[in-house]
């Protein structure tokens, strides 16, 4: 019989003025996809209607360098766009990573954002695949 995974989750960590956000699934997709969601509720815990699509693709030598490129992807779009996501779609095909975001404009009255984040950092990065099988991706972003 084979043995179930935990399901995927997302979970912050403390570290001094800044955030940290980590994603944990199955796959790396999903720990990615996991740790966006993290992203999304250090701004706001209020619910994101997926009314608009936007896709981005970046590209890095390696995974964990890939997902500060993907968390700074969703920053980015949030800042020109003036939108928050709240569902996110990750394929990763070697050193590539292509994935669909689907949110709303910001709305301050429903959203309420607590905070605008700057950016991805290395601090505390990490993609790995943790003993329970569960891939793990986290770092702190500077908010």
């Amino acid at each position: 019989m084979e043995a179930l995974l935990p399901e995927p989750r997302w979970e912050h960590f403390p570290h001094d003025a800044d955030v940290g956000i980590r994603g944990l699934g199955p796959t790396p997709e999903a720990a990615f996809e996991q740790a966006a969601l993290a992203l999304k509720e250090v701004v706001t815990t209020a619910e994101v209607a997926p009314n608009i699509k936007v896709e981005v693709s970046c590209e890095a030598p390696d995974r964990e360098l890939l997902f500060i490129d993907w968390l700074n992807a969703i920053i980015y779009e949030m800042a020109v766009r003036r939108m928050l996501f709240g569902r996110f779609s990750v394929r990763i095909i070697g050193n590539r990573l292509e994935a669909s975001l689907w949110g709303e404009a910001v709305d301050r009255e429903k959203h309420a954002p607590a905070c605008e984040p700057k950016g991805a950092t290395y601090t505390a990065l990490r993609v790995e695949q943790l003993a329970n099988g569960l891939w793990s991706a986290g770092c702190v972003v500077d908010v």
